[in-house]
């Protein structure tokens, strides 16, 4: 066949699975079957219009699938090998992807000043049944067999920038870190803070689901801000400010909050997408001369970068499946994104099947 169905983003409220042009693999490129995928917040913001992207545009950006052709000059890989791609598709040559910068890759095009080439964002994306694959040698990572595609499909995006909130901060065996909002990212990055060695790790949203599943993800303590001064029970806890506050939400309050939460010489690492005009109050800042560091992440991407994710989940160290809560055929993804949207019924990650 010729064609696929595939959700694409016509307008801000209005997505539609249409049959559209099968793609094919060019030199160095790939085409892979999707067998699972996900609605992200990314998604959400897209759909919505806060974040702009071109009408026409495939969306998605978690793809697990099967290889099913791949162009000239790829090598090491055979047609029906099961691959996860990360959501950023980094070349491996420019000069972001030399510097260690892969995440802001543009593929010499220019790219990198809007965060690199992303599924769903810059380039077609997950959300169908098919999905091209650039500089496919540098992102295909190899499924092991006893893995399953639910088991990786959430270390394409979630998993890899929770992760990468923790890294980016340094947390070092010991510290006491502070994570500010528990949705997907915020729940990876509470895993990411105990696989870093951080000893105190406190969850912080105002949700009571959301904040049980910290404590399942290893949160020592969680606090709902609803009922509390949550920067105070921070700063108690930790007897005087955590040494990491990560701000995995993306608002001027959560982003101050975090501030109030560091002690002198601590971190905020901010895993945000900001929408609006984000201002550091003088007073949370210290005036500038608390030695405080900020940090962001993009999701790291590449098949190096996937293949240690797969490592962690291969291991038993941690467990991605506990975040899928609800599941859609592609057909009906549309009511998939209004639950995802409502954040009715507990949702966590949807699992989208073509």
């Amino acid at each position: 066949m010729n064609t696929m169905q595939a959700t694409v983003f016509h307008g801000v409220n209005d997505i539609r699975v249409d049959t559209v042009p099968r793609p094919t693999a060019g030199p160095g490129e790939a085409v892979i079957r999707i067998t699972a995928t996900t609605i992200c917040g990314t998604d959400l913001h897209i759909v919505r219009g806060e974040y702009p992207v071109k009408p026409g545009l495939i969306i998605g950006h978690e793809p697990v699938g099967v290889i099913e052709e791949l162009g000239a000059g790829v090598t090491g890989y055979r047609v029906g090998e099961r691959v996860l791609v990360g959501a950023i598709t980094p070349c491996g040559q420019c000069r972001a992807c030399l510097s260690g910068q892969s995440s802001q890759c543009g593929h010499g095009s220019g790219c990198e000043a809007m965060g690199g080439w992303r599924f769903g964002n810059t380039i077609d994306g997950a959300q169908a049944e098919y999905l091209l694959v650039p500089f496919a040698q540098a992102n295909l990572a190899k499924i092991p067999d006893e893995v399953t595609d639910e088991q990786v499909v959430l270390l394409a995006d979630i998993a890899s920038t929770g992760f990468g909130g923790a890294e980016s901060a340094g947390i070092k065996i010991g510290d006491a870190v502070v994570i500010f909002a528990q949705g997907p990212i915020g729940l990876c990055a509470t895993v990411g803070a105990k696989l870093m060695g951080a000893t105190m790790i406190i969850a912080v949203d105002g949700d009571e689901s959301r904040l049980e599943m910290a404590r399942r993800m290893g949160a020592d303590e969680v606090i709902n801000y609803r009922e509390c001064d949550a920067v105070a029970k921070v700063l108690k806890l930790t007897g005087g400010g955590a040494d990491v506050a990560i701000e995995a939400l993306g608002t001027q309050g959560t982003f101050e909050q975090c501030l109030r939460c560091l002690r002198p010489g601590g971190t905020l690492s901010s895993l945000g997408v900001y929408s609006g005009k984000l201002e550091i109050p003088y007073e949370a800042y210290a005036a500038g001369l608390g030695d405080h560091r900020i940090v962001s992440t993009l999701c790291p991407g590449g098949k190096e970068r996937m293949r240690r994710l797969i490592n962690v989940v291969q291991s038993g160290r941690f467990d991605p499946t506990m975040l899928v809560t609800h599941r859609f055929p592609l057909a009906d993804i549309k009511q998939g994104y209004e639950l995802f949207g409502s954040r009715a019924d507990g949702v966590l990650k949807i699992l989208i099947t073509p």
